[in-house]
């Protein structure tokens, strides 16, 4: 009889959003042909109104788990895992909760002085996994593994990082261990649309970023021939006609990008239409071939950070590399020419002046939707995470920030919307300024409604388009009530809701 490990997913999006828990089937895949892997998913249990703590341990009892595995992000699951975490602990304390992710891998202290979770690994978590949980079921030394983090004399442990793994000798994902039908979804990509991440961290130290402590600047990818192959076993088994990337940066090597275009546009033409993330200045070196490739083989919208207006802010963020704002506006209209949706991330009100931030930032967008009014907006709030050397974090701690001290403060309503970037709470950001961040948003995504909105008719366009029209030629963005007003009557969809 084979022992049952179990795996939680605590929710990260809106009902009907939901999406591969790809984390979790990554480590899974490395002991699922000797283990029993079960999948308890959050984003799934919401729709029937169904206690995840109760589900866990519920399967618990019945399967005899010895060990509850927990990917956490900062935000909607953080918030979510904290209380299941001790509610599954409180009614089955023998029961061993080990978390990873980002969370884990940026606040291990504070994790580790709860009484609730007793392991976490941290950054790339396969082969530690792998150890922690043979040592678990049949015995061997747990705290000498490495990139685990623990309790030892009440004082919180952490071993040095194990060696990265090339994805390329890792197992393939267990899909038949999930019922992937019930992840299939629909968006401006397609009606039967699902995701995979083909790549684990990222080259550069972008100091704003989670990722960084993560990866250690390291960058592994799956070769174009496997991506391939498994997009197409996707294809091929349930259909799909648009494909979620969820990388860090997808667009690392030109020559991967190019070959796998090539590939997927051999077995699917353009019948796969697909999305992912990368930089706005690779992505400019990149030839017309490989751009005309990508747009052969379905690619219809790309997630960038453009982050700032302002060049001097992008060097203070440690953006590297060649980025500049001349970057992103060659860029955005290299895309218009190729018919591929420029989606671009932007960090606003940073310190030591973010209304300054915020100002030059906004002026920068509208050059770039005078150059390709399709472009997509993310509109972030700065926020700091930890990281060491990093020039915004020393100056937000100068300004008074400081994280919580435990994990209930994390999981309350303040670090939440922190967690988002949406109102971070810091003692340097005004209301006000948070405000005029909110109102530009509203009238620019009315007087440019997205064009992912497969709902948005014409009739409703042009509706927007008019009431947002004085507002933004004017440049009088405050008190937008009438185009708020009117969000909630018609419920558009702005680009901050995508769930991309």
């Amino acid at each position: 009889m084979r022992h049952t490990v179990l795996f939680y997913n605590p929710v990260s999006t809106s009902r009907g959003k939901q999406r591969l828990p790809l984390s979790l089937l990554s480590v899974a895949a490395v002991i699922a042909d000797d283990y029993e892997v079960e999948f308890i998913d959050g984003n799934l249990l919401q729709s029937s109104g169904t206690d995840p703590a109760q589900a866990i341990i519920d399967r618990a009892q019945a399967t005899g788990a010895k060990l509850l595995a927990v990917t956490v992000m900062p935000g909607p699951q953080l918030r979510q895992a904290v209380p299941v975490c001790k509610q599954v602990k409180a009614a089955l304390p023998d029961l061993t909760i080990l978390w990873g992710g980002y969370f884990p891998t940026q606040h291990a202290d504070v994790i580790l002085r709860s009484d609730f979770v007793d392991y976490i690994i941290q950054g790339q978590g396969e082969a530690p996994f792998r150890q922690f949980v043979d040592a678990l079921h049949y015995g061997g030394s747990i705290h000498d593994i490495p990139s685990l983090g623990c309790r030892n004399d009440g004082e919180a442990r952490i071993n040095p990082r194990a060696p990265v793994v090339p994805l390329n000798n890792l197992p393939l994902f267990p899909y038949d261990q999930i019922d992937v039908s019930r992840y299939v979804g629909s968006s401006y990509l397609g009606t039967r649309v699902l995701n995979h991440n083909t790549s684990f961290g990222c080259p550069f130290a972008c100091n704003f970023c989670a990722v960084v402590a993560l990866a250690n600047r390291r960058w592994i990818p799956e070769s174009a021939e496997r991506v391939a192959g498994i997009v197409q076993n996707l294809y091929d088994r349930w259909n799909i006609n648009g494909l979620e990337f969820h990388d860090m940066d997808f667009f690392v090597s030109e020559s991967r990008s190019a070959e796998f275009a090539e590939r997927l546009a051999h077995f699917a033409g353009d019948s796969i239409r697909w999305w992912a993330l990368g930089r706005v200045d690779t992505l400019l070196s990149y030839s017309d071939t490989t751009w005309q490739k990508m747009k052969q083989s379905g690619a219809k919208m790309i997630f960038m950070g453009a982050e700032s207006g302002d060049d001097e802010t992008l060097k203070r963020m440690n953006k590297g590399g060649k980025s500049s704002t001349n970057a992103t506006l060659a860029l955005v209209e290299r895309m218009k020419h190729y018919g591929i949706v420029p989606e671009l991330s932007f960090v606003l009100g940073n310190p030591p002046d973010p209304r300054a931030d915020i100002e030059a930032t906004i002026s920068f967008i509208r050059k770039i939707k005078q150059i390709n009014p399709a472009t997509e907006l993310v509109l972030y709030i700065y926020t700091p995470v930890p990281q060491e050397g990093s020039i915004l974090l020393d100056e937000a701690t100068k300004l008074g920030f400081r994280f919580p001290e435990t994990l209930e403060e994390w999981a309350g309503d303040e670090w939440s919307k922190f967690a988002m970037r949406r109102d971070p709470h810091t003692p340097w950001f005004k209301d006000t300024v948070r405000s005029r961040v909110r109102s530009f948003e509203s009238v620019i995504n009315a007087y440019y409604p997205t064009v992912t909105d497969t709902r948005m008719t014409g009739h409703y366009r042009h509706l927007l388009r008019g009431l947002s029209g004085w507002r933004y030629k004017l440049k009088f963005y405050d008190w937008p009530y009438e185009l708020k007003a009117l969000q909630r009557l018609i419920h558009y969809r702005r680009p901050e809701t995508t769930g991309f």
